[in-house]
């Protein structure tokens, strides 16, 4: 690595109630509160599940109202002092909505031996019954917490199969080309339907509830209540070390969810935003793919926009790229919601994607930013190319650089967390990820 420098940026502030800032998120929750505190004071929620899985949750929800403290390693991880404690936030148990699942119709589902099937069938168990408790209900859920069993999260992955059994049940189509092809008959474009969607019970849930704007939190059974499940006398999921873990992990991620904001960064330069560029690719059609931005602002805020779907995927590069036109539509959307908000434009406004931009795109980027704002591309993407190792316990910290040239540069994103004096994770990390500035044209 002759000739190439190496820095180290430091772990960022975070800005939390009254204004109070820190570096460790669990650190500024205990000490401040939230940065929305106050905004967010009591929510009402949902619960999905079986009986079984309902009853577990709910118990789990009332014991994260105390403090849950850690093993020995209380650096690495902190004790959980309760959710009104850190968020200053409170749950209603005797308001809370629970929507019951047959264990039976589940059991059904996961003897399906063709995988698009199978979830996607489980998939909508879950659906259904909340689409049609939203649509006929009067009492609202800001929440819905959704408690799988641990075989749905075993079986509901991509690449998953059941195991061999007298009993599994063959229901599908194998022919890939009938799998899309238009039916007039009512079951088989049934069976059809699964296949537009990919092997991912979370991923699926997500996608279908969309756009009757249901916001769920999945919940694994054995992650809130791994002492129920146990093998010769010992869990199956040795989770008790992690325990403060999760519940900061949950309980964060409920308030969020809510309309709370549990922190932002301390310190985002005045009159600078962020967009950063995502793709979702139809699988049922080789190149058309859907493309949305979403753009972080100095108060912490993100927004999201949906661009234009078109042939953005490239299947021989495996890349996405929109249209000049496309690309200049998507980031006008976001700088006049940004004048909306602020006032005034943006000075600068960073543009972050996984590919290079080619040079329609940026031709519609500086189009769209000309005479507004200085526009910025920034190509991060994972590598596995080299690991860097340094001669002590613990890997390189999290935070360290290797700058190649004014436009090139390696950012290892895991390491050493000095707050924490460890890890988050045992291997060596990678470099992740790699950081092209400027207009990224190829070179």
């Amino acid at each position: 690595m002759d000739g190439n420098s190496m820095l180290f940026i430091e772990e960022p502030n975070l800005a939390f109630g009254y204004g109070q800032k820190t570096i460790d998120p669990r650190d500024g929750l205990i000490l401040f509160g939230p940065s929305t505190r106050g905004k967010i004071t009591h929510a009402s929620i949902g619960v999905i599940g079986t009986e079984e899985g309902r009853q577990r949750l709910i118990r789990w929800l009332q014991r994260i109202q105390r403090p849950i403290f850690g093993t020995d390693d209380k650096i690495a991880r902190p004790f959980y002092p309760g959710l009104e404690s850190a968020f200053s936030f409170e749950l209603s148990f005797e308001s809370i909505v629970q929507i019951n699942v047959e264990q039976t119709e589940l059991d059904t589902y996961l003897r399906y031996t063709d995988s698009h099937q199978r979830v996607h069938n489980l998939v909508n168990v879950f659906v259904d019954k909340l689409i049609r408790y939203k649509r006929e209900e009067e009492e609202p859920a800001l929440v819905w917490f959704v408690v799988i069993p641990d075989k749905i999260y075993t079986y509901g992955r991509p690449k998953s199969a059941i195991p061999k059994s007298e009993d599994n049940i063959k229901i599908g189509i194998k022919n890939k080309y009938s799998r899309t092809a238009p039916s007039l008959f009512p079951e088989f474009a049934e069976l059809q339907e699964a296949y537009k969607y990919e092997i991912n019970f979370h991923s699926q849930l997500k996608a279908k509830l969309l756009k009757d704007g249901i916001v769920t939190q999945i919940v694994r059974e054995s992650t809130i209540a791994y002492r129920d499940f146990q093998i010769d006398g010992k869990p199956i999921r040795d989770l008790e070390k992690f325990e403060s873990a999760i519940a900061w992990s949950i309980s964060t991620s409920l308030y969020y969810k809510t309309g709370g904001l549990p922190w932002k960064l301390g310190e985002i330069r005045e009159g600078v935003c962020y967009v950063g560029l995502v793709y979702k690719k139809y699988e049922k059609e080789e190149k058309n793919a859907c493309c949305a931005a979403q753009m972080f602002l100095d108060s912490g805020d993100g927004l999201v926009f949906r661009g234009n779907v078109g042939p953005w995927y490239n299947p021989d590069t495996k890349e996405f790229h929109l249209s000049e036109e496309s690309a200049y539509q998507l980031l006008d959307k976001a700088l006049k919601t940004f004048l909306e908000k602020n006032g005034k434009h943006p000075d600068e406004i960073f543009i972050h994607a996984k590919t290079y931009f080619d040079k329609d795109e940026w031709t519609g980027f500086e189009a769209a930013a000309k005479n507004k704002s200085k526009v910025i591309g920034v190509r991060i993407r994972n590598e596995n190319t080299f690991k860097l190792y340094r001669e002590f316990t613990y890997p390189v910290p999290r935070g360290m650089v290797c700058v190649i040239d004014g436009r090139n540069a390696y950012l290892w994103s895991k390491g050493f967390v000095h707050r924490i004096q460890t890890v988050f994770g045992l291997e060596t990390p990678n470099l992740v990820p790699p950081i092209k500035i400027g207009p990224t044209l190829p070179l």
